[in-house]
C-alpha cells in the first residue's frame, strides 16, 4: 500500500491569506488588462469599461457602453467588445 505524502490535506488554510492572494490575482488580472493598452486615451478608455462592468454607478452620467464610446470617439460596438474581452480576462460574468 502506498501512503501520500501529499500535505495539501495536512495542512490548515488561513482565509485571509487564501482571500488576500485571490484579491491580488484578480487585481494583477485588472493591472496588465488596463496596461495592454498602447496611448494614455486607451487606458482610459478601458479603465471606464472595467467601472462599467464591476462599478457602473462610479462613472456618473456617462453610465453606459454608448455613452463610453461616445465621449472616447468610439463606436459601441468597439467599446462593448473591449468590455467583453475584460469580463473574459478577469472571469467576471456578463
Amino acid at each position: 500500500m502506498k501512503t501520500n505524502d501529499d500535505h495539501f490535506f495536512a495542512l490548515p488554510v488561513d482565509p485571509r491569506l487564501e482571500a488576500r492572494a485571490m484579491l491580488l490575482e484578480g487585481f494583477s488580472r485588472l493591472l496588465i488588462w488596463l496596461a495592454d493598452a498602447t496611448t494614455l486615451e486607451e487606458r482610459g478608455l478601458r479603465a471606464s469599461v472595467a467601472l462599467y462592468c464591476v462599478r457602473p454607478d462610479l462613472l456618473g452620467s456617462a453610465d453606459t457602453l454608448e455613452a463610453i464610446g461616445d465621449f472616447a470617439g468610439e463606436t459601441f460596438q468597439a467599446v462593448h467588445k473591449l468590455a467583453d474581452e475584460f469580463r473574459l480576462t478577469t472571469g467576471l460574468e456578463s
